[in-house]
């Protein structure tokens, strides 16, 4: 296979928080000629060091051949494209092709392809699974949709950002992958937490039985790189209950619109809520390990190991 120019399309970047850093990273890293926008520049400034242009708004990066976008939501996507500093807010110039990697709404991501579409810009809706370990380990995973040439320019990109990209077909259907994966982590991790908890109150040491989980054909990247946080009830945040609860709320909200029954689902954003209600809002979604501890009448106690994550 013929090796593959990175620097043949200049890159611009929007988001460079705790996903968009290391993903622009990776692509300054493979030699891409990438200048990033951040709201608060300071977070993107060691990425200037590191051979990255900085700019200081989203129309800044209209004259970038490929411009991504990694926000927290909806509202963020809407503003950075087209708001009044928008990457396409720039008359006569804009980017040849915009992808958005952010968790957002098929509404939203429609909303914003039609305006690019107006002014000859495509656009690939390109969600990822994984979190900012996931992604330095370059295990991080890409769903992608929107006109088949245009997937073909951007796939040595989102190459060098993942382990690899799952093209779905055209419009927003990779947002539809996006929502239905994120409900599966959320109803996973609620029973994870319920069947630890189970094994641990059995008398199991919960490092043995996630060892015993992660062998076992029920195992998995998630589970693996999720036990170390879980035995030793470290709860630093890779991804927050409101966050979970918001891919929780698209999925039922798809679910209802299409008529798909998921009581399994509604049970766990329940319980999320639950941990927002409680306080657990800036801590990591394993925080459901704890509340089904105390539901169990149990306190849980660190068991001070070191685990591997397996990444």
């Amino acid at each position: 296979m013929a090796e593959i120019d990175l620097k043949k399309y200049s890159i611009g970047w929007i988001g460079a928080g705790r996903m968009g850093y290391p993903m622009a990273e990776r692509l300054i890293k493979a030699g891409c000629d990438v200048t990033v926008y951040n709201r608060t520049k300071a977070k993107a400034e060691p990425l200037a060091a590191l051979g990255a242009k900085l700019a200081d708004s989203p129309a800044d990066l209209a004259d970038r051949d490929i411009v991504f976008t990694m926000v927290s939501g909806p509202a963020d996507l809407l503003q950075v494209t087209g708001g009044e500093q928008g990457v396409l807010s720039v008359s006569g110039t804009v980017p040849k092709m915009l992808i958005d990697c952010s968790s957002v709404s098929e509404e939203a991501s429609a909303e914003v392809r039609a305006a690019a579409a107006k002014l000859g810009v495509a656009m690939l809706a390109a969600p990822v699974s994984g979190n900012g370990k996931v992604v330095k380990a370059g295990k991080l995973s890409i769903v992608a949709s929107g006109p088949q040439e245009s997937f073909e320019i951007a796939e040595p990109y989102l190459d060098v950002i993942g382990v690899g990209v799952s093209y779905v077909g055209d419009g927003e259907l990779a947002r539809m992958v996006k929502i239905c994966h994120n409900v599966l982590l959320g109803v996973v991790i609620q029973n994870l937490a319920e069947i630890t908890v189970l094994a641990e109150k059995g008398g199991v040491p919960r490092h043995a039985f996630l060892d015993f989980i992660n062998k076992s054909v029920m195992g998995s990247m998630f589970t693996k790189y999720k036990t170390p946080g879980m035995v030793n009830l470290d709860y630093a945040p890779t991804f927050t209950p409101p966050l979970l609860r918001k891919d929780l709320e698209l999925g039922l909200a798809a679910a209802k619109r299409l008529g798909v029954p998921m009581p399994v689902t509604v049970t766990t954003s329940e319980i999320v809520q639950a941990a927002i209600g409680l306080g657990h809002s800036e801590k990591d979604f394993s925080i459901l390990l704890d509340m089904q501890a105390k539901a169990s009448g149990m306190e849980l106690k660190s068991e001070e190991m070191e685990v591997d994550t397996g990444l």
